[in-house]
Order: C-alpha cells, then structure tokens, then sequence
C-alpha cells in the first residue's frame, strides 16, 4: 500500500557545500533536524509527530509507529522491570536522562514512589562506589584544586546562563559509605533530579558540581577505575582558598541570588563553611539543615500520635555529627517557638552520644568539639548506648550515625519499657546503615513504638495490622525550599526557613497517615508537600521582608505552579488527518 507523503512545511535550512571538481552546489542541511535527536532537551523518541518528523527533515530516521509520551513512561517501566539489580536500573534511569530529558521527569514524577529509590537513596550509594565503571557522559562540572585561579573559566565552560542553583560536594562523606572523592558526583546529579522531580525547577537551572581536592580512600588510589585525581586530600588553608573562589566564581557567573547547597563535606567543613558563608550567600547545607528539618517535621507528627509536646519528651542521639547536630539545634528552636522554652532550657532536655560515650561536660576522654558543646549536660561519663539509654529513660531516640543494628532489642525493649509510646528514628542510610529495621523496632515493643526511617522499608504486617513505614527522606524537604528560596529571591537562609518547612511538612501528615504509622505524607504526594512548603516559605519571607521578588504575589501558591517545570511534550502529538498513512502503521503494533 502506497500512501501520500506530506506537503513541504516551509523548508529545511539550506546549505552551500563547494566541490573540487562541481563547483558550487546548495544541499540541505540536516543539523537542525539531528540537532533534535541528539539534545536530550529536544528529543522525543518515538514520539515526533509525523509533520515534526517531515519539517525537521528526520522522517525515516525512527521507526514509523508514533507513540504518546505516556506510551513512552509505559514501555520504559516495562523496561526496568527487566533488570533485577538495582544499579542496573539506576544505569538505565541516567541513560535515560542522557537521552531524554522530559521523558526522564515524567517518568519520575509520576512514579515518585518506585523510582526514588533507584535514582537516590539507597541506590545511589552504589552507584557512587562505582561510578568510575558507569560514567559515560558529563552531567555536571568537575573541578580540583588545580583549577584554582581560573575557577571561573571552568563555570564558563558550563553551556547554561541561567543557573539558579547548585549542589555541591568535595566527596568527602557521601552517606554513610565514607570518603568517596569524585565518585561522589552522584550526589549532586540525584538531588538535582529530585529539585526537578519533585519541585518543578527547570532543569536547566541547575547545575551539579564536584569539587575534587583529591581522596584519602586509600582503595580508590589504587584502583584502575577511580576517575578522581590520585593523591590524598588537600587541606589547610589551600584548601579553604579554593572553596573561597569558588563561592566568589559562583556569584561572578551567576549573580548574588544563586542558590548553593551544600552536600556531604566532612563534619570538620561542613559546621564551619555554614557558618563562614551563611550571611554572605545564598546557601545551605542540606545534610544539617535538611535533615534537621526533616526529621523535626516527624517529631512534631509523632506528638500527634502520642497526644504529647516537645517539653514532655527526653531526646537521645545516638551520634553527634552533622545530621544529630542540626536536629538538636532546631529541635531547640521549635520548643522556643512552639511553647515558649528559651533555646539554653530546652537543650537541657537534648542528650547525645558520640562514638566516645555520652557528651558531658568536662568529659576526661576525647573532649568535646565546639558544635557539641551546646548540648554537653552535668553527668558522670558513659560509654555504652545500652547503659545510657537506661539511664537516662528517653522517650525520643534518634540514630544518626550509620551504625546498623545499633537499636539491638535490648534498648527496643527497655524504651518501651518505660514509655507508653516510644519513638524511634532510625534516620542512616543507606538501607543496610539504619539503626534498626521498622519490623524490628515494632516487634521489640510489642507495636507501641512510633517509628521513622530515612531510607524505605517495605510495609508489613504486624499482629493482624498492616504497617507502612514513615521514610524521613530529605526530599521532603530540599526542594520545596529551594523551589520557594528560587522563587522569592531569599538572598540568606535562615534556620526559621527550615523550622517553617517542618511545620508546614508535618501539617500534611493526616490521621489516615498516623493511623498505618506513617510520620509523613505518602512519597506519592511529595510533589505537592514541595509546593505547600514553598508557598509557607513564601508567605514567610514576605513577613520578614527578607524576600527580593517584587510586587508581592497575592496567592503565594498559584504563583509558585506558574514557576514550574513543564516536562510535556510540546507540539502536535498525534497524526493529522491529512496524512494518508495506512491505517495498520497508525496502530500500535501489538495489534498489528
């Protein structure tokens, strides 16, 4: 069956191609239409309409079944439904992103739920360690120290002018696997995705970066594969130096307003540098500030559950680093703010415990670092988790120090022992680094426990009663916030910021939620608990005229979906009629 091909919509570009032997000669030009094979931006698979296919001068060069872009999610979850290994999938998901930028989102998007483990926490823990045999293609910047000096040529580098936010690491503790170095770039292309994801921030907007200072991963040095520079880390005030240039180079390319996050520097950086940069840039550190915000957001469900408040409960961290740290400071703010507990008074009811025992005041043994000594009590030194809990009878534990299985069932039960509702917050990750599984802590406490986690765990039954574990992700947080900072130009973000999304986060947790043990709304919903808490944020920052985008929007909300990303295709999505296909290559081919 013949059929009749399309009328000529406009033309091709024309190109003047000179021979040796002809002359001058015009031909076609087929860059622009190859162009849109090639960008990730532009592609669109299968899904080029037919007049797309014949005006770009691409008809021929795909197959001739046209598909919808929902066709298109389908066959790719059909695809990653063939591979069994995780990575597998992550390799398939930024393949994906490589070559299809707006199917890439629509299909996380829409699958929020499925997908996030995969493109982010726990998978992306993997695919970081590996990331020397898996890197392909370029999705961010590298930068080392020896770029120093010219830190702005290398942004320049970057094809994109309007960057609103970065997310940077040096790699030197990713999760909770340790000193990754450069391999840790999986970080900042996994937050990002979610910026988009789950905020609706162009993408274009974004722009992941690593800074490599080298890696003290003796493994990595002596690894083929490791893709980094291959010495030991610098330090000192070289060190310092480069990221001082940097934030100045950030600034110089892309204006005062650009956003900066800060992801997994090391404990001894990442205090400092919030510090150091917080009220001169637009910035902060997602792995105190996130997580902080975060995990107060389930405290402040919890208390639904428990019919309870802040000044009722005793807090032990089992860990005191960046992640414990930022809790504790901001569980301190909302007991201020929230009942009228000065700052100092609440901290009396925040114990910690760090890898040398109880944090206590003049403690003879290993001292106390600055950051911590905010929440060094009177107390006789104590080493073990089991002693201190029964010591000190908290009713809130909290892990945050990667250490697996340390919520053994002596302490699980010993909490439930003397609390009617004990919370637990297992919040390591990756999986294989929380405290204590979510099947384990109800069973140790006999299903009294009010339980989070920051990495998934799959619902279970327990005792006739199905259990839907809470997931104290971070990507509950980050990018409503940055998607509100972007949007009301916050030029410094302040705590009273992330204390704001937690109480707007914890607002959308309902009865339904506490009533299957989930501390945060479904992951499914994610999307909107970014618009809700941007639009707090918003509402926020005009209140305490710390916002720079004028005139002051009426509707906060409406304004901020105006704002969003748009991964639809455009154009004409199905045949014209006036095509004269046959019939048959317009079906699907299941049917043919």
């Amino acid at each position: 069956m013949s059929y009749k091909p399309l009328d000529r919509i406009g033309s091709r570009p024309m190109a003047t191609r000179v021979t040796a032997d002809r002359g001058t000669s015009v031909a076609p030009s087929t860059v622009p239409g190859m162009d849109y094979l090639r960008n990730p931006k532009l592609f669109k698979g299968m899904g080029f309409s037919l007049e797309e296919r014949q005006a770009l001068g691409i008809h021929g060069l795909l197959p001739p079944r046209i598909k919808t872009q929902d066709e298109q999610v389908d066959n790719c979850l059909r695809n990653l439904n063939r591979y069994e290994n995780k990575l597998n999938q992550y390799v398939y998901m930024i393949d994906l992103l490589d070559r299809n930028e707006r199917l890439f989102y629509k299909l996380l998007s829409e699958n929020v739920q499925k997908l996030m483990p995969i493109v982010y926490t726990p998978t992306v823990g993997e695919a970081c360690q590996k990331f020397g045999y898996t890197f392909k293609r370029p999705q961010g910047l590298f930068i080392t120290i020896y770029d120093k000096g010219h830190i702005y040529d290398i942004l320049q580098n970057w094809p994109e002018n309007d960057v609103r936010a970065i997310v940077v690491t040096d790699g030197e503790r990713i999760l909770g696997l340790g000193d990754l170095g450069v391999h840790g770039m999986g970080i900042p292309v996994g937050k990002l995705a979610l910026y988009t994801a789950l905020a609706g921030i162009k993408p274009h907007q974004t722009l992941p970066i690593t800074l490599d200072v080298g890696t003290n991963n003796q493994k990595f040095l002596e690894d083929a594969d490791y893709v980094g520079l291959r010495h030991r880390r610098v330090t000192g005030q070289d060190y310092d130096d480069f990221i001082d240039e940097f934030m100045d180079a950030v600034v110089q390319r892309y204006g005062q307003n650009t956003l900066i996050q800060f992801e997994d520097f090391g404990n001894h950086n990442a205090f400092r540098f919030l510090e150091k940069y917080r009220n001169k840039f637009c910035t902060f550190n997602d792995d105190i500030q996130g997580t902080a915000s975060v995990a107060v957001a389930g405290i402040l469900a919890a208390l639904k559950a428990t019919d309870t408040k802040l000044s009722d409960h005793t807090f032990l961290f089992q860990g005191a680093g960046e992640a414990a740290i930022g809790i504790a400071q901001l569980l301190a703010k909302a007991m201020e703010k929230r009942e009228g507990i000065p700052e100092a008074e609440a901290r009396k009811q925040i114990w910690m415990k760090d890898s040398k025992g109880l944090i206590v005041k003049d403690r003879p043994e290993g001292g106390i670092s600055q950051h911590k000594a905010p929440f060094a009590h009177e107390h006789e030194p104590m080493k073990e988790l089991e002693d201190i809990v029964k010591e000190l009878k908290p009713s809130c534990l909290i892990g945050a120090a990667a250490i697996s299985g340390v919520f053994n069932q002596g302490i699980l039960e010993d909490m439930a022992s003397f609390n009617k509702r004990p919370i637990v917050f297992a919040l390591s990750n990756p999986t294989d680094k929380a405290e204590c599984t979510a099947e384990d802590a109800y069973k140790h406490t006999k299903g009294q426990v009010v339980y989070a986690s920051g990495s998934p765990f799959e619902p279970f039954d327990y005792d006739g009663k199905r259990v839907e574990p809470g997931q104290g992700n971070n990507a509950y947080i980050f990018p409503g916030v940055s998607l509100g900072v972007i949007c009301t130009g916050i030029h410094h973000i302040s705590d009273e910021v992330f204390l704001g999304a937690a109480e707007a986060l914890a607002d959308m947790v309902t009865p339904e939620d506490l009533a299957v043990g989930r501390l945060y709304p479904p992951i499914e919903k994610i999307k909107d608990c970014s618009i809700k808490i941007a639009a707090n944020i918003a509402n926020i920052a005009y209140e305490d005229q710390t916002a720079s985008t004028y005139p002051e929007p009426k509707d906060k909300e409406e304004f901020i979906r105006s704002q969003l990303y748009n991964y639809e295709y455009d154009g004409v999505s199905a045949l014209p009629e006036r095509y004269d296909w046959p019939e048959e290559v317009q079906k699907p081919f299941s049917k043919l």
